[in-house]
């Protein structure tokens, strides 16, 4: 199996999620299928129908992140000796030589990317093209809208 790598927070979150949905969302949906059960004729209770549902998507939930932590080769920048290599991890901070604009972001794995707080995925063109680069590397990124030139200003292990 491929591993899969993981930011610590990232593992975490999907620990916590696992245990919300083991200890709560599942018990809580076990009960909702017996009460429902004991209002008779199941075929046309909907809210039979509903728990079953609900509970299929708990069910598929748990069996996904499960999968996922059995994956997940989890990496730690913060205990890696630090460089102005950009690697898996890291936040890096970009200038925009077309607009002058400063960006900032984290390459954290597929399942942890958020754009709007700045994290982007390891398989995304802009992190493609940074991985292996340092400080002061001028690097081409292919988007959609063009090709943009990004000066790496630094890169943090935190």
């Amino acid at each position: 199996m491929n591993k899969v790598p993981m930011t610590v927070l990232g593992e975490q979150r999907l620990r916590e999620e696992l245990g919300r949905l083991k200890s709560e969302a599942r018990p809580r949906v076990i009960s909702a299928i017996a009460e429902a059960r004991e209002h008779g004729d199941l075929k046309e209770n909907a809210e039979y129908h509903a728990a079953r549902e609900e509970q299929g998507f708990i069910e598929g939930r748990i069996k996904e992140i499960e999968s996922k932590l059995s994956a997940a080769q989890v990496i730690d920048v913060t205990k890696m000796p630090k460089s102005e290599k950009v690697i898996f991890g890291v936040t890096v901070g970009l200038l925009n030589l077309d607009s002058d604009e400063e960006v900032r972001y984290q390459i954290v794995g597929e399942d942890e990317a958020d754009i709007k707080s700045s994290k982007i995925s390891v398989t995304s063109p802009i992190a493609r093209a940074l991985i292996g680069k340092e400080e002061g590397d001028v690097v081409l990124v292919r988007t959609p809208g063009g090709e943009v030139e990004y000066e790496i200003s630094d890169v943090q292990y935190i």
